[in-house]
C-alpha cells in the first residue's frame, strides 16, 4: 500500500518527494483555525495539510501552492478523491503566487535544511533545502498575501526554528504560540510548532511529547491527532 490511509481520506504519496510524515500530521491538527475563512498551504506537497485543516473546518476557502509537478499531480488526486474536491491547488512558486483574496490563516511545513549535503534525487532536494525558498521568502509571502489579522502557523525543527523566530521578529511578526515537540520523555526537544501574527501578545509556550516511554502514543498527542489517524 503506498498510500497513507486516514479517517476521512487518503493520502498517496509514491511520486511525492516528501512523504506524509509525523511533522505535517502535527502542524496540520495543530494550527489555530478559530475564525478563518480562508486558508493558504504553501507547498502543500501531497495536500496532506489542505485536507487536513478542511477536515477540521469544513467551511474554510482553501488554496495550496506546490512547485513540484510531480507533487502537484499527487495532491490534485488526493484532492479530488477526497471528500473536499473543491480544495484549490496551484502549481507554481510562492515567490511568483498571487492573489485577490488576503489569507486569514497561512500554513507552511517548509523546506529547512541551510548547508547540509544534497542527495541525487532533485525533487527531494527542492522540497528540503531552503535554496528554493528561504525562510525570508516564506515571510515575505506571508506578508503579501496576509491581512492585519492574519495568523502563520508552521513547523520547522527546534534550531532552525529559533533561526526563523529571529528572522520574523526582525520583520514586523511576533510569535504569539510555541509548542515545543519532543519524540518521548527523555528525548530532546526536537520541534518547534509556532504561529506568528502582526499583534504583540504574551507568548503562549507548551511541550507535546509524542510517545511514551514504552512507545504508546501519550494521551495529550492522542487528543490532537485522534480526529484523523485511523487506528486512534
Amino acid at each position: 500500500m503506498s498510500g497513507f490511509v486516514f479517517k476521512q481520506f487518503k493520502v498517496e504519496h509514491d511520486h511525492c518527494a516528501m512523504k506524509v510524515s509525523t511533522d505535517g500530521i502535527l502542524l496540520g491538527a495543530w494550527a489555530n483555525l478559530s475564525g478563518a475563512k480562508s486558508l493558504l498551504d504553501i507547498g502543500t506537497g501531497t495536500g496532506l495539510l489542505a485536507l487536513m485543516c478542511k477536515q477540521r473546518s469544513s467551511e474554510l476557502d482553501i488554496t495550496a501552492v506546490e512547485i513540484d509537478e510531480s507533487a502537484y499531480t499527487q495532491a490534485l488526486q488526493n484532492v479530488a478523491n477526497s471528500p473536499w474536491p473543491t480544495i484549490s491547488i496551484t502549481h507554481q512558486t510562492i515567490q511568483s503566487f498571487s492573489s485577490e483574496v488576503k489569507f486569514d490563516v497561512v500554513i507552511s511545513n517548509p523546506p529547512y535544511f541551510n548547508h547540509s549535503l544534497k542527495g541525487d534525487n532533485v525533487a527531494r532536494n527542492t522540497a528540503r533545502h531552503t535554496d528554493g525558498l528561504s525562510f525570508e521568502e516564506l515571510i515575505n509571502a506571508f506578508k503579501h498575501l496576509s491581512h492585519r489579522g492574519s495568523r502563520f502557523s508552521l513547523i520547522l525543527p527546534s534550531i532552525e526554528g529559533a533561526l526563523f523566530i529571529e528572522l520574523a521578529t526582525q520583520n514586523g511578526l511576533y510569535l504569539n504560540t510555541h509548542c515545543q515537540v519532543k519524540a518521548t520523555p527523555n528525548k530532546d526537544i526536537s520541534r518547534s510548532l509556532m504561529t506568528f501574527s502582526y499583534v504583540k501578545s504574551d507568548i503562549e509556550t507548551s511541550i507535546l511529547c509524542i510517545r511514551n516511554l514504552d512507545n504508546t502514543y501519550t494521551a495529550d498527542y492522542i487528543a490532537l491527532c485522534k480526529a484523523f489517524y485511523l487506528k486512534m
